[in-house]
């Protein structure tokens, strides 16, 4: 579902877009999820951190499961 949202670009950015034909609404769908991405990724890092550091510690001091099984 698509809400109108008005986002007003810094500067002199709009009269360039619009001299080098650049759709705005476009380049903001495209440019967004970026950093939504990226803080979504952050957070999970956050509230998975102490399992991720047990994890780490686990390998540190039994190795890899199944390394016994490993061709290379």
């Amino acid at each position: 579902m698509r809400k109108a949202a008005n986002v007003i670009p810094p500067g002199r950015l709009p009269r360039e877009a619009r001299h080098r034909d650049v759709n705005v609404s476009h380049a903001r769908e495209q440019g967004l999820p970026d950093p939504v991405s990226e803080a979504r990724a952050a957070a999970w890092l956050r509230e998975n951190r102490a399992a991720l550091d047990a994890w780490n510690e686990y390998v540190e001091q039994h190795g890899p499961p199944l390394s016994e099984f490993r061709q290379f």
